[in-house]
């Protein structure tokens, strides 16, 4: 029997194929498969009597070598979800799903999973050997599905909780992208003046044998240091960007403390507040809709947090409800969230519709990180144009007094 390590280093490519059709047709496609002869099977079952066979060739960068993301699981569950609820079986909806998937890590995945599945494992059994992309709130609302008998359901519930935490993610993404973009060309236009374009006019300046201004002067001798030293601010800015990467990963204690920081950050630390309380009240409604005790959905939200100031005060919830506090007194406890939350709660517990209350409020704090990224890039452009300007601006008007000097030193 060969064994599933076995079974996932054998590779899946996409073969081209000429052939003829039941009725005797002329016709050509792809088919992806492990090798010539499992092709050949695959064309045979769907009435394809296959004439010629031959191995798709891929380029280095072709997009079937990128790697799996998150929103590609997604699309995934999407896709399952949508199937299931269709009547498709779940050994030909995997079928179908890593058929239609363009990369090759991701169909061979998807072909793996199948491979469990058929074999007689539940299918969260199977999506739990890859923890990199299906985590434990995943795999236990798959498991919850399958002992309630309505796996379809939680599939539609997971791919709609998916989505809109890769759309929240991408929200934040986006406000933090653009001024650090902003920020980092700003610098490297004036690092391309000091080291390039100074030293010019500073020859030429320097045959006049005129006196400088003092802008200036101050300006030449930062282009000075800029040449002197740019090679080593670079290695500095790499080797920090490096050393910074490498503690977020390897220091739990260093991440935290980064964590606390940025929520601190003005304007951004507020769209990391409200991204936050979206991402608990999300999760915490999805899997306390799929059945899963507070306590243990509690557990799942802080996994889910991302911020080590909310995993804290979702683990104080826990232990408060444990304790038998209703869930809106032990988040009121915390003081970490907004009133709102708290009513919004306190409803839903009395309504008996916790998980509808949850959604509602989920949804609030989506809208608002939305919005406020947007109102972030409307006042960040004049910002923007203010710093560039200032950069840009002060070096050229720093380059141009002499010249204003110039017809004194000639008389």
């Amino acid at each position: 029997m060969v064994s599933t390590k076995a079974k996932r280093k054998e590779q899946i490519y996409t073969f081209n194929w000429t052939g003829k059709d039941k009725a005797g047709n002329q016709s050509k496609g792809k088919v992806d498969a492990r090798d010539i002869s499992s092709a050949k099977v695959i064309l045979r079952q769907q009435g394809i009597l296959p004439q010629k066979i031959s191995k798709e060739s891929t380029s280095l960068f072709s997009a079937k070598t990128k790697p799996i993301k998150a929103v590609d699981i997604a699309f995934f569950t999407r896709q399952m979800a949508t199937m299931m609820r269709s009547g498709v079986p779940l050994l030909q909806g995997l079928d179908i799903v890593a058929q239609g998937s363009e990369k090759d890590k991701l169909k061979k995945m998807i072909y793996d999973i199948r491979s469990e599945v058929n074999g007689g494992i539940d299918l969260s059994s199977a999506l739990a050997k890859y923890p990199e992309h299906f985590d434990d709130l995943y795999v236990s609302l798959v498991a919850a599905g399958e002992q309630s008998g309505s796996l379809e359901a939680m599939l539609d519930r997971l791919a709609t909780y998916k989505e809109k935490t890769e759309a929240l993610k991408a929200k934040i993404k986006k406000a933090l992208t653009y001024p650090t973009a902003v920020v980092i060309v700003g610098l490297l236009v004036t690092a391309i003046l000091l080291v390039k374009v100074v030293p010019v006019f500073e020859n030429v300046f320097g045959s006049f044998g005129a006196e400088l201004p003092a802008f200036t002067l101050f300006v030449v001798n930062l282009s000075e240091i800029a040449q002197t030293y740019w090679f080593y601010a670079l290695v500095a800015i790499i080797g920090g960007g490096f050393l910074f990467k490498r503690q977020m990963v390897k220091s739990q204690s260093f991440r935290e403390s980064v964590e606390r920081m940025s929520l601190k950050i003005p304007v951004i630390g507020g769209i990391l507040h409200n991204a936050a309380i979206a991402r608990f009240t999300r999760t915490l409604s999805t899997t306390f809709a799929a059945g899963v005790p507070l306590v243990q959905a509690l557990e799942s939200c802080a996994g889910a947090s991302g911020n080590v100031v909310y995993r804290q005060s979702i683990m104080q919830i826990r232990n408060g409800v444990s304790a038998g506090q209703s869930l809106k007194n032990a988040i009121t406890m915390t003081g970490v969230y907004p009133m709102m939350v708290v009513q919004m709660v306190s409803i839903g517990e009395e309504a008996g519709s916790l998980d509808q209350m949850l959604d509602k409020v989920a949804e609030f704090y989506e809208a608002a990180v939305d919005n406020a990224v947007d109102n972030l890039s409307s006042l960040l452009e004049p910002l923007i144009m203010v710093v560039l300007g200032t950069l840009v601006g002060g070096l050229v008007i720093a380059m141009y007094l002499p010249i204003f000097q110039l017809g004194n030193v000639v008389g």
